[in-house]
């Protein structure tokens, strides 16, 4: 059984708040979002490193390229999706947000979701913690997912 349903529309857009949206990331983000992954690298290692290897200490740009476009292909096919919190004209990549099907029958969906070091702790951490269960509950067609932050 399909973890969404046939007809199920993903956003391509989403406001957070004035200044900041989500969309679903490209392989042609790399260049944002290489810095933003490696800046945040050892913290993002301790919360995902065990269960995906990722981001590993040493990724290369090109690395980073091959996973955006695996990312990029899994969303078109609906298999999971890995939508990056963007500034408004998308020259910052600030964090992500994955929506992944649960590996397990408790659970229709698990998601997770990250801002770069320089934003823990602040406004846009505390604005994305608050959105994202609300989204998921309004927008995606999810009766228990899983929230894994």
């Amino acid at each position: 059984m399909p973890w969404l349903p046939a007809d199920f529309a993903h956003p391509t857009r989403v406001a957070l708040d004035a200044e900041h949206h989500l969309r679903p990331i490209r392989e042609s983000d790399v260049d944002v979002d290489y810095p933003a992954v490696m800046g945040s690298q050892a913290r993002l290692w301790s919360k995902y490193g065990e269960k995906w290897g990722w981001p590993p200490a040493h990724m290369t740009h090109e690395q980073d390229r091959v996973d955006l476009a695996r990312h990029e292909r899994e969303q078109e096919a609906h298999k999971s999706f890995n939508y990056a919190l963007f500034n408004a004209d998308e020259t910052r990549l600030l964090g992500c947000v994955y929506i992944d099907p649960a590996p397990d029958t408790e659970a229709d969906a698990q998601i997770s979701w990250w801002v770069v070091d320089e934003h823990v702790g602040t406004e846009l951490e505390e604005a994305l913690d608050a959105f994202v269960p609300e989204w998921i509950a309004e927008v995606w067609p999810f009766t228990r997912p899983r929230y894994a932050i």
